[in-house]
């Protein structure tokens, strides 16, 4: 499919921009959802091509296609895009962590905590003796549905 070197460009910048590319299969829809001016058609064709040369892996789900660059991909991109190696996708940049705090347990050092006491009393009766059952003479009664109707 022919696709012009403006529409490949966009088309490209994002995926290298962001790393991942979703495209709908809509092959009729006039737009692109993330690439508004571009026809979904030939973002997904662009991408097609780009999976055949192992640039990008595809997985398909939920009448989506997802887009994934490849390390391969990203080398081709960048050179087709003219772009440093110091420029990275989203997708490969590590995500800065603000250090947490040193926390330590109420109560103590925090490294031992005894078991606790109140688990052992758990269901247990206040006048320490077992539990009891059912007075022997509950006898249980059904209405008479399904299994539990008496014999007719």
């Amino acid at each position: 499919m022919l696709i012009s070197k403006a529409n490949r460009r966009k088309i490209y910048e994002n995926l290298f921009k962001e790393g991942v590319l979703v495209a709908k299969k809509d092959f009729n829809a006039p737009k692109h959802e993330d690439l508004e001016d571009i026809p979904n058609l030939q973002v997904i064709k662009a991408m097609q091509s780009l999976t055949s040369r192992g640039y990008v892996k595809t997985r398909f789900s939920w009448q989506n296609y997802y887009y994934v660059l490849t390390d391969e991909g990203l080398e081709y991109l960048r050179l087709w895009l003219n772009l440093p190696a110091e420029i990275v996708p989203a997708t490969h940049k590590k995500a800065a962590r603000p250090p947490r705090p040193a926390a330590v347990r109420p109560g103590g050092d925090g490294a031992y905590r005894a078991p606790r006491g109140d688990r052992d009393e758990y269901r247990r009766r206040d006048d320490g003796g077992d539990k009891e059952g059912a007075p022997q003479e509950f006898r249980p009664r059904y209405a008479g549905v399904g299994r539990g109707a008496p014999p007719a």
